[in-house]
């Protein structure tokens, strides 16, 4: 666990110069151009582009070295952010669309690559524990990454924003090339089941065909995309609610929403590491299904008027569960063999992305002329719904669905040497 840690910490690096380029380059380009249908554009460009690659990637990090993969995704946001910084001001909005693709497909990238090499990298037994160090780190990231966005901008200026972000990239790509870490399968492991992952994956349909044969994950992939239809709800709403609690500062309810959203994040990562520690467990179907019930019932919660106190338990339980599905979630679809979950984990990218880039055009549509509680009570609800429907068929013995093939437990410790106790401690 110990280089997994070093890249722990790239990945928040990287994470983190994502949140602030996220912030910075949306205003950036607004101040450009002058113009919010352009800034609009971009952000849509841009999630329209995580969309798509979200196929492309399953495809490329089932096909090509996944650690190559993650440091080119690295270095081209990288080198992307210095051409923007040298380009004279009259190219500067073609360059900005060009970097939204860029950005756009290379975070995919990344991610699919990270979330399918985990079981490699730690071993099998050790997912669960990996992931919610992946969790904390990102959440932990977006909070730097959202509060200090306005003060670099404002103290620093644009240049130094987009000098920082690329220089967050550059420290991830080192950290994770000078990492002696495997990202996949050795040849040896894949034998029983190289041949029928190369038949899946001659056909131009081979991510939902896997889902096919797994109906089960196919319906947990769904959940996560009505869960990004709920995530954009409350993102949309919460500035517009904040507004209404207190019109004089209208960022103090959102700034103390997520910095105990991100706390409960790391409750629920340590809750986690502790338990699997100690007995090896591992949440399973019902343990998401039941969690993003919580999750989407804390949303709602968080919107219904509750003075400050109720208000931010309901945040933190948000939090809490929010970081216990992601866990239960990433862990389950490592839990498919190695040449699958690359496909597995790009469909579902695709899936995740789609939903929440559907949410905010439609939330932000509704809360024209309803509330932020009936906006966000209504897509979250819908998650809900979901939810209550798994879990249904999962205490009914799945007698709805075909039994998913067992999971062969890939990657763990190299032949001959044992994973101690103090390897598998946390810090």
């Amino acid at each position: 666990m110990g280089h997994f840690r070093l890249l722990v910490v790239g990945n928040a690096i990287s994470a983190y110069g994502s949140y602030l380029n996220m912030v910075a380059l949306n205003v950036f380009v607004y101040q450009v151009t002058g113009s919010a249908l352009t800034a609009g554009l971009f952000m849509a460009v841009r999630l329209i582009t995580s969309v798509l690659s979200g196929f492309v990637s399953g495809r490329l990090v089932s096909r090509y070295d996944r650690k190559r993969l993650m440091v080119c995704a690295d270095v081209t946001q990288a080198a992307a952010l210095v051409v923007l910084l040298l380009a004279p001001d009259g190219a500067r909005v073609a360059l900005l669309f060009a970097l939204a693709v860029g950005t756009g497909a290379c975070s995919t990238l990344s991610q699919v690559a990270l979330r399918s090499s985990v079981p490699e990298i730690v071993g099998a037994d050790l997912r669960t524990r990996a992931n919610g160090l992946l969790v904390t780190g990102r959440s932990l990231a977006m909070i730097a990454g959202f509060a200090s966005a306005g003060v670099v901008v404002a103290e620093f200026g644009y240049t130094a924003a987009f000098a920082l972000d690329a220089g967050t990239f550059a420290v991830s790509a080192t950290i994770l090339f000078l990492l002696p870490i495997r990202t996949r399968a050795a040849a040896g492991d894949d034998a029983a089941g190289s041949t029928a992952a190369d038949a899946a994956g001659a056909g131009r349909w081979a991510s939902l065909a896997l889902l096919k044969a797994a109906p089960l994950l196919a319906v947990m992939v769904a959940v996560r995309a009505a869960d990004g239809l709920g995530s954009s709800s409350h993102n949309v709403a919460l500035p517009i609610y904040s507004s209404a609690l207190d019109p004089s500062h209208p960022a103090t309810f959102v700034s103390q929403f997520w910095a105990t959203w991100a706390i409960g994040n790391i409750v629920a990562q340590q809750v986690c590491s502790r338990r699997t520690r100690k007995t090896g467990w591992s949440p399973g179907e019902r343990a998401f299904a039941l969690g993003s019930c919580v999750m989407s019932a804390a949303f709602i919660v968080v919107f219904s008027g509750l003075p400050a106190v109720p208000a931010a338990v309901a945040a933190l339980v948000a939090g809490m569960a929010d970081g216990f599905t992601e866990i239960a979630y990433v862990s389950r679809l490592q839990a498919a063999p190695d040449e699958q979950r690359g496909r597995l984990f790009g469909l579902s990218a695709s899936a995740e992305n789609s939903g929440f880039g559907l949410g905010m055009i439609v939330s932000a549509a509704l809360l024209e002329r309803y509330s932020p509680l009936q906006v966000v009570g209504a897509f979250q609800g819908l998650a809900i719904v979901l939810c209550v429907a798994l879990l249904v068929v999962l205490f009914r013995g799945r007698a709805l669905f075909p039994k998913d093939p067992p999971a062969r437990e890939s990657g763990g410790p190299a032949p001959g040497r044992e994973v101690t106790a103090a390897e598998g401690g946390t810090s």
